[in-house]
């Protein structure tokens, strides 16, 4: 086990470094001056020059990507100067909120995808196959931002059970939190649900072929445990990688749910620094999420060190 992460971490380090540059780099290529553009409307020299001493602007990229690394390294990601807030007390207000919303959205996708792909798998060709292919066919063809405006129209408008927007923190009112966060967790949840199913499916049709299962059934085994923990088991790879994905992606920010029920979380956030030209912001956020892949990434490969013995047994032997 401590090989395997050594190994994974020396692939990390670069990585991130990699990531830094990259996300310095590409900043720089936005159209037009940060500065002219924070300065306001009048755009007064002496404030414009302020801000660009302020901001580095008027050094060269590579001193200004050595200012900005060795304030990351430190931990300072910066101010923004739009909010005058340090940018890391502007992530820490907002990732509680994309947190919560990502972990119901995946525990959504993961409650119906993952038993409607074994069902698929194990009645292959029956109508149960057919009704889960239809059902992960419109949830990956419907898009976000209407299926959220239909249930608010239904649940909202027309039933008046759920509140059509807004965000209360669930240390303030748990039940109140939970009715603001069922719909758009629900409407990122079913689009996940849809590749889950999808993939689980095509794994255990794999695995369920297998010599070792046929094996487990020749001797008897109830065919319950020879599904759950002779096929989902070894099924479990794919799935382990692509969920690792798709919560990264709603860590990320999901934009189009975010502003159809006004969640304050990253994709606000993110779509109004780059509006405002708020630099700080734009490249602090984006090193948290880019960060957030990668550990999610080694998190997924310490799960299949954890679930496939093959792969254990081969780091031992090495």
């Amino acid at each position: 086990m401590l090989a395997f992460l050594t190994r994974r971490l020396a692939t990390i380090l670069p990585t991130l470094l990699f990531v830094t540059i990259l996300i310095f780099g590409l900043q720089q290529l936005l159209p037009g001056d940060a500065a002219k553009v924070l300065a306001g409307e009048d755009q007064d020299p002496t404030v414009v020059e302020y801000l660009r001493k302020k901001m580095h602007l008027d050094e060269p990229f590579p001193v200004r990507y050595a200012y900005w690394l060795g304030g990351v390294l430190r931990g300072d990601l910066g101010e923004s100067l739009r909010m005058q807030k340090p940018v890391t007390a502007l992530i820490a207000e907002k990732l509680p909120v994309t947190i919560e919303l990502a972990a119901l959205a995946i525990v959504i996708a993961l409650a119906i995808g993952i038993p409607a792909g074994i069902v698929s798998a194990i009645a292959k060709g029956t109508w149960w196959d057919y009704a889960a292919n239809a059902v992960a066919l419109w949830g990956l063809s419907t898009p976000n931002f209407w299926l959220g405006i239909m249930l608010i129209l239904l649940f909202s408008v027309q039933l008046g059970w759920l509140p059509a927007s807004g965000y209360v923190s669930p240390f303030e009112d748990l039940k109140a939190n939970l009715a603001a966060m069922i719909m758009p967790a629900f409407v990122l949840g079913n689009a996940i649900a849809a590749v889950l199913m999808r993939h689980t499916r095509s794994a255990m049709l794999q695995v369920m072929s297998s010599d070792y299962v046929r094996t487990a059934r020749a001797k008897g085994l109830d065919e319950r445990v020879v599904i759950l923990k002779h096929g989902l088991r070894n099924a479990l790879t794919p799935i382990i990688t692509l969920g690792a994905l798709e919560l990264g992606t709603l860590l990320s920010g999901a934009v189009l749910t975010e502003q159809v029920f006004t969640i304050p979380g990253f994709g606000k956030l993110i779509v109004d620094a780059v509006f405002n030209r708020d630099y700080a912001v734009v490249q602090g956020v984006v090193l948290f999420t880019a960060t957030a892949y990668i550990l999610l990434n080694l998190l997924a490969d310490i799960a299949y060190f954890l679930v496939n013995p093959r792969l254990r047994d081969g780091y031992a032997r090495a």
